[in-house]
């Protein structure tokens, strides 16, 4: 039976869920509060499909983090009938896509908001 829209919106937060604990190995925080995760669709037949971004495109990681993503949605939501994790590099990520509770963890972790030094030299380097 076809899902409805609030079981696709509960199966889409189960998705989220699953994405924040997965971790960027080079960077403390999850990949979806690092903004990382840039669309999660789910279909009417439970089909899941996540386009994500990395942080810079000369990331060594990337297909590992997607890998070690599809892994994670698999084997715990089991009724889904495909998964599918793929990288996209447009929008090119940058520091704004962090969520808040993202920006948070970074505070913690470095004692500063890293987030706002890394807009400033962005803009700093656009010649803003």
């Amino acid at each position: 039976m076809p899902l409805d829209d609030k079981e696709k919106e509960e199966l889409k937060q189960r998705v989220i869920q699953i994405l924040k604990e997965i971790y960027d190995p080079e960077i403390p925080v999850n990949v979806y509060d690092l903004g990382l995760v840039y669309e999660v669709n789910v279909t009417d037949d439970k089909r899941i499909h996540v386009k994500m971004g990395v942080t810079t495109a000369l990331c060594p990681v990337s297909s590992t983090i997607a890998s070690v993503a599809e892994e994670e949605l698999r084997s715990k939501i089991p009724e889904a009938k495909e998964v599918r994790v793929d990288i996209v590099f447009d929008p090119p990520w940058d520091p704004t896509m962090v969520t808040p509770e993202g920006r948070e963890q970074l505070k913690m972790i470095y004692g500063y908001d890293i987030v706002q030094e890394m807009i400033e030299r962005q803009k700093e380097m656009q010649g803003e």
